[in-house]
């Protein structure tokens, strides 16, 4: 039997004795290291507890000004992370970027908007129960991606806004030994809006390695009436060139849905739903005046069934609704994603991330 080092707990073999160890980094424990928790003098909290004095919640959380880029948490051992719990004081989330680094790389591999990471991108809550990342009132963030390093983790978190913000955070991991065939967390986020006539919005390319292709986030805001999801996704897989391996028959039917999620005008049309893999999470209506456009959020975790690719992987959905006569239309929507996947390392540079005013949802 393979000696069991604290990876990969489920209700299974919670029972299993490891020689793992638990470290949770946090404003008021900023390292990790043992013994050390809670023994701060100064932080956001040091007024309300002036009366009480060192371990009363001196530093629950740090403030981020604008333009500033703070590291949340840098380990330097093998380990994984296991849980991420985040609350931030300001909106909008898309001025507040997530990027994490594996090991002695110099470029992230995860690189995100703190919103669209947890899969809630409209600068709002919305309520999420899965498996992968649970949102809870009042715009908790919580994420239970399993992130292994074999040397060092350093997360970081910047503020490209104009006000600063407040953040309360604890990061959850193990120090343990890391398999060999222990793949690495990547997150990439992308936005076209508008997505130009007749093009098809790629999800992710230009993946090098091998790995396994383990969720989708999309924040998808309509710019014409009518359906908007007879789209296809599409996974072009170990030199795919014009034509997938794996090709979807709609974005709904992806999304683990049917019928356009809509279960009737006399039931309140669109549905929205929240499993433990997938989900249409948001649905924004328009109000009549400003909000005029309606906007989802879905997300699919592949954790059942994820694609495994051996040298590259390429991921795109067509944006696609009716006209006349029965005709596919194809849709000049402001789509964004996030490609949740596994790979080994060095991972290719991600495409730079969009401008502050390209991320701004307005």
């Amino acid at each position: 039997m393979t000696p069991f080092n604290g990876l990969g707990m489920h209700l299974g073999n919670l029972w299993h004795l490891s020689s793992a160890q638990t470290r949770s980094i946090s404003p008021e424990q900023m390292t990790g290291a043992k013994g050390l928790g809670g023994m701060a003098l100064e932080g956001t909290g040091a007024h309300a507890a002036r009366d009480l004095g060192q371990g009363w919640k001196i530093s629950p959380s740090i403030a981020i000004s604008t333009g500033e880029e703070s590291v949340l948490a840098d380990i330097q051992a093998g380990g994984a992370i296991q849980h991420i719990w985040m609350a931030l004081s300001k909106l909008p989330l898309r001025q507040n970027i997530l990027r994490i680094y594996w090991d002695d790389t110099t470029v992230p591999s995860v690189e995100c908007p703190v919103g669209d990471f947890f899969a809630c991108g409209w600068n709002q809550y919305a309520q999420i129960s899965s498996l992968a990342v649970c949102v809870n009132p009042g715009i908790a963030f919580n994420c239970y991606w399993e992130m292994p390093f074999r040397q060092r983790c350093r997360i970081t978190l910047s503020n490209i806004g104009d006000e600063p913000i407040v953040v309360y955070y604890q990061i959850t991991y193990t120090i343990t030994d890391i398999p060999d065939d222990a793949a690495y967390f990547h997150a990439q986020f992308r936005r076209v809006n508008p997505l130009p006539y007749k093009a098809v919005y790629t999800i992710l390319d230009d993946v090098r390695g091998q790995g396994q292709y383990v969720g989708t986030y999309l924040a998808w805001g309509v710019n014409n009436a009518g359906w908007w999801g007879e789209g296809e996704i599409k996974f072009y897989l170990d030199g795919d060139d014009d034509f997938p391996t794996i090709c979807g028959t709609g974005t709904e039917d992806y999304f683990c849905g049917s019928w356009n999620f809509d279960v009737g005008k006399e039931h309140g049309g669109y549905r929205e739903f929240t499993t433990p893999y997938s989900g249409l999470s948001e649905v924004i209506r328009p109000d009549g005046l400003y909000q005029s456009q309606t906007r989802f959020s879905m997300y699919r975790w592949h954790i059942t069934d994820p694609i495994r690719f051996q040298a590259d992987l390429r991921v795109t959905i067509q944006a696609l609704g009716w006209r006349s006569e029965r005709r596919y239309l194809p849709l000049q929507d402001d789509i964004a994603s996030v490609a949740y996947w596994y790979q080994t390392l060095p991972s290719t540079p991600f495409p730079p991330l969009p401008d502050r005013d390209a991320l701004e949802i307005i």
